[in-house]
């Protein structure tokens, strides 16, 4: 739901039901509304279709019913129109990928074609004057991370594009957030220092603007994302993350200043006049909907995510650590010994742990509050949300250890983290369990068939068939395994040795799966040969499916349901009984 707040602080829908503001571009979507004096783009996930509300009055849909996408959407005032990247499901075969034009009064065709020719596209952004547009690109095989092209292009009195200018980004550059200051000045992200680092393109040169080892960049798994934003003022709020801390930072007359909030995670700032809006959390508080100061640093919050208060006496507090792995390297994770005010361990006993494999895997664990980490440390178990290697927030040589070495590198790092708890006497070595979702869910089902250290385990809709998700998923990921893995046909064999569909006599420990069967990124069928592979093999194994849940759960109901199960499951297999109320699960073979 797409929520207003007026400046006396009313609150109202903006998109009533049965409206649901998502897009699917990229199966990931984001980007999926764009707000404009009185006017507000949204993108309906039920039919795709864009709608238009204007001056408050009913949404009416401004493209066809077809199979078509849409995000990353910019009001183009100059032209009376609207400017967004489409996917096109039409063409029967992979989906085409466009930057198209689309009539405000209703477009029957759906846009009109301004960008063609690469198989993505994304942040279509148009100058302060409307009269030159901005925009990324990038091919197969590469996702965002790995390379994008920046480019420029006029926009003529006719709205068509004149001659296409390239202005940063390659094969092996990551560009990112292109964005016009308010005197028309081009911004973007880019790691060619190595770094994801601010730059400007002023006079036909480049110039980097804080150049730092930190990142002020993400991975573009989802349209619409940006990490700095311009104030009133001139200068720039930067979400800027060192060694995998996220802080926030004005950046203005070439200083960079750190700029106090209670958040350790300030999240995307969006500039409202002098002040910022972002969502914030803390190592000990759920996120909440604040609005900063950047003059004083005051901060009002305008809505929580959550309205209870946790009793400090619950609350596990994330502990950065940096541990040996592979190589003569290392690795990083953040630690959370169990924490419960009520209970202590009986004496010399240590706690079981649960080592987090994180999704992405360009993702990164980071160190704000928790409840799904805080649900385990409460109850007695330590946990270890590890930064493998690929892993966001330490520059690009970090992420790169993954290329060739997906189902490698991020599993020894894993495993390393356990080892490195234990050997700190912090963690049971008879009782190492990890869990994981989608990336994840693999590195959690690698290290349970080709490592021996771990005793239970958790996949969340992950992936047991490298070769099967390659040939059986959607098309911005299509490619993403020819740079982790290898180039199918000739890596066949890398695949098959490194899926642990293929290798089920290898497990020697219960594991439980949870899969939403409407999943399109990781499809059911992955989970359900593992299932069926370690039934005939006589392991302990339960199997939870949802209806209607896609690539991860979002129904709260669900969402409870995997917690409790997964908590179940790991009591029956260590010999504890859980208190409270807990719907029991079929554990076959144990």
């Amino acid at each position: 739901v797409l929520v207003r707040r007026t400046g006396d602080g009313r609150l109202g829908d903006v998109t009533p039901a049965p409206f649901n503001v998502r897009s699917r571009v990229h199966e990931y979507g984001g980007g999926a509304y764009a707000v404009a004096d009185r006017q507000v783009c949204f993108c309906n996930f039920t039919d795709q279709r864009v709608h238009l509300i204007e001056d408050g009055r009913a949404a009416r849909p401004i493209t066809p019913v077809a199979p078509l996408r849409f995000a990353d959407f910019e009001f183009d005032r100059r032209q009376g129109r609207l400017i967004a990247v489409r996917e096109d499901h039409r063409t029967g075969t992979e989906p085409a990928n466009t930057i198209v034009a689309i009539d405000l009064a209703g477009d029957p065709d759906g846009g009109t074609v301004l960008v063609e020719g690469s198989d993505f596209y994304a942040a279509p952004r148009l100058s302060p004057d409307g009269r030159t547009l901005a925009w990324l690109s990038w091919n197969h095989p590469n996702m965002p991370w790995d390379g994008t092209d920046l480019w420029l292009a006029e926009v003529a009195d006719g709205g068509r594009l004149g001659p296409a200018r390239h202005i940063a980004g390659g094969p092996e550059e990551s560009v990112y957030q292109p964005t016009w200051s308010p005197d028309g000045v081009l911004h973007f992200v880019t790691d060619r220092s190595g770094w994801w680092n601010l730059y400007r393109w002023r006079d036909g040169e480049v110039e980097a603007l804080a150049p730092m080892a930190a990142e002020f960049g993400l991975p573009l798994w989802g349209l619409g994302m940006a990490s700095y934003r311009f104030l009133a003022d001139g200068r720039v709020a930067c979400n800027v993350i060192e060694q995998g801390r996220a802080r926030l930072y004005t950046l203005g007359h070439g200083a960079l200043a750190p700029l106090a909030t209670p958040y350790t995670n300030p999240g995307v700032p969006h500039a409202c006049g002098d002040k910022l809006v972002l969502i914030g959390a803390s190592v000990a508080e759920p996120s909440c909907l604040a609005m900063l100061d950047p003059a004083d640093g005051t901060v009002e919050v305008l809505r929580r995510a959550a309205t209870f208060a946790l009793d400090p006496g619950y609350v596990s507090i994330a502990q950065p650590i940096q541990f040996p792995t592979e190589g003569g390297l290392d690795a990083h994770a953040f630690y959370y010994p169990p924490t419960n005010r009520d209970f202590v361990a009986p004496d010399g006993e240590l706690p079981p742990l649960i080592v987090r494999s994180h999704g992405g895997p360009t993702s990164a664990a980071g160190d704000a509050l928790s409840l799904a980490i805080q649900f385990w440390t409460s109850r007695g178990f330590a946990m270890v949300d590890v930064n493998y290697g690929g892993s966001t927030g330490f520059g690009r040589a970090y992420r790169a250890r993954l290329d060739g070495a997906w189902g490698v590198v991020d599993v020894d790092d894993c495993v390393n983290a356990a080892r490195h708890l234990v050997d700190q006497g912090l963690a049971d070595p008879a009782r190492l369990c990890i869990r994981g979702g989608s990336a994840g869910g693999y590195t959690t089902l690698s290290a349970l068939t080709f490592r021996d250290v771990f005793k239970a385990g958790a996949s969340h809709y992950g992936i047991g068939d490298l070769a099967a998700l390659a040939s059986d998923t959607h098309k911005f990921e299509s490619r993403y395994l020819d740079r982790m893995i290898g180039p199918l046909p000739e890596a066949e064999a890398i695949y098959r040795a490194r899926s642990p569909i293929y290798f089920t006599e290898r497990l020697n420990c219960p594991v439980i799966f949870f899969q939403g069967l409407d999943d399109k990124v990781v499809p059911p069928n992955q989970a359900a040969a593992m299932v069926a592979a370690l039934r005939a093999n006589g392991l302990a194994v339960a199997h939870v499916t949802f209806e209607g849940e896609g690539h991860g759960f979002r129904k709260a109901e669900n969402i409870k349901r995997a917690l409790d199960g997964e908590l179940y499951f790991y009591g029956r297999v260590f010999g504890f009984t859980p208190t409270g109320p807990i719907a029991p699960v079929d554990i076959e073979n144990l």
